[in-house]
């Protein structure tokens, strides 16, 4: 709980005002003489530094900032690393319900990797992997842009995306009511985004 004022325990603090104005140290009492004599509040905002450190503001307005940057934290915390999995010869049909879940994970501002895996003889005609990739990274231009390109790691190739600002989001695929997904094809990657570098497990 964040100590204000007369509740400030500490009987000697270090003093900031402003935008980072350093006041130094002194007694509680004089730091809320101080404070006072500019209509603010005086909060303790580093109770575990020695002196504690505290800071002249308007209180309501400091609070009403610290929500603020804890619920824009909470945000970013959220995002996700989803996954999308294609392979060489994906029909038609699978390949739209993939990259419409794949606009999906963009249009709720998730983060998307794309991953072709290779199988048995497939393994011989990478090209033909590399063009669907280079095709599903023309498919999703509209929702997202290329944080890594196409590349290959031993027996898949990955691609991952971020989501456009959402003014400039433009959806190709639409989801067709009612369609069953494949679980193996679509995944999460419980990390937060800063720690999606590790590759998925391949496909037996």
């Amino acid at each position: 709980m964040t100590r204000i004022n007369e509740r400030i325990r500490a009987p000697r603090i270090r003093v900031v005002y402003g935008e980072g104005q350093q006041l130094g140290v002194m007694t509680t009492r004089e730091a809320l003489d101080k404070a006072k004599s500019v209509g603010l509040d005086l909060v303790e905002i580093a109770s575990k530094a020695d002196p504690p450190v505290c800071k002249i503001v308007d209180y309501g307005k400091w609070k009403y900032e610290q929500s603020k940057l804890k619920k824009t934290s909470k945000s970013k915390g959220a995002t996700k690393m989803k996954e999308v999995k294609f392979r060489v010869r994906t029909e038609e049909h699978d390949y739209n319900i993939k990259c419409s879940r794949a606009e999906k994970f963009l249009e709720e501002g998730h983060k998307v990797r794309i991953q072709l895996q290779f199988r048995g003889r497939e393994n011989a005609h990478r090209e033909i992997g590399f063009e669907v990739m280079q095709r599903v990274k023309g498919d999703l231009k509209g929702m997202a842009h290329v944080d890594m390109e196409p590349k290959l790691a031993g027996r898949a190739i990955g691609m991952v995306l971020s989501p456009l600002p959402k003014e400039k989001q433009v959806r190709h695929f639409q989801m067709e009511h009612g369609e069953l997904i494949e679980e193996d094809d679509f995944e999460d990657d419980e990390d937060n985004v800063e720690n999606n570098d590790a590759s998925s497990e391949e496909e037996e």
